[in-house]
């Protein structure tokens, strides 16, 4: 199995949760197999766990990426409870010992050595101090131009820019992007990440005059991605298309 190319033009492909197409979502695997590819960056989600560590997963336990083997709740559990778990691969085969819940630094790294750009989406709501933790660990990388940051939580994306007033930072949106939203949106310097059906070539425009980039979330149908890229979304995330 691989990967369906397509024509994406300029638009910069980003590789959701990792290639979770072909890998296990949000794994080291993942990770290696999106940093071999052309993708120009590797999508991922973050944690905090109750000891303070933070961690590479989606959902808030561990129960679906675990085939529901294991439900561990990640922010009220310790490092040590999450760190040596084996996930199942895609297949639901448990052979592969490296099919594990990454650190924020792990992540960080593969993307550093595969020089692809890190999107980082804060999942839940994050306190200054911790959102300042988070970038303590990607700075220690020396990795911090190598990264866009995206959250649901507008609050996030605030601190966020208060953090780091230069950065790469995208709003999360599933729905219409209303007038209010431009407005909260310029005010805070604020890039955004759509759900790919809301986007029309109108709100393309009306996003750019605004000098906003777009992202959108998340594309597998290669009809639906050329669309976009004739919009002029500037990246498209995806499980599969490259």
């Amino acid at each position: 199995m691989n990967t369906v190319k397509i024509n994406s033009k300029s638009v910069r492909m980003i590789a959701h949760r990792g290639l979770s197409g072909i890998e296990k979502e949000n794994t080291y695997p993942a990770f290696i197999a999106a940093g071999n590819r052309s993708y120009y960056g590797i999508e991922t989600d973050v944690h905090k766990t109750a000891d303070g560590e933070f961690v590479i997963i989606h959902d808030e336990t561990t129960e679906r990426v675990s085939g529901g083997k294991i439900n561990i709740d990640v922010e009220k559990s310790s490092y040590d409870a999450l760190k040596d778990i084996v996930l199942p691969d895609t297949d639901g085969s448990l052979g592969r010992k490296d099919i594990k819940i990454p650190l924020l630094r792990d992540y960080i790294r593969i993307c550093k050595k595969y020089e692809k750009v890190c999107v980082l989406e804060l999942k839940n709501p994050f306190s200054k101090t911790d959102i300042v933790k988070i970038t303590e660990i990607i700075r220690s990388e020396n990795y911090l131009n190598g990264m866009i940051y995206i959250s649901f939580d507008m609050e996030n994306c605030v601190k966020l820019r208060e953090i780091l007033p230069d950065a790469k930072i995208q709003w999360l949106v599933g729905k219409d992007v209303t007038e209010n939203d431009i407005e909260t949106l310029k005010k805070h310097r604020l890039d955004v990440d759509v759900y790919y059906h809301v986007l029309t070539k109108e709100i393309v425009a009306r996003l750019h005059s605004m000098g906003m980039e777009i992202n959108c979330w998340t594309c597998d149908s290669e009809q639906d991605a050329q669309k976009l890229i004739e919009m002029g979304v500037d990246y498209i995330t995806s499980n599969i298309l490259e």
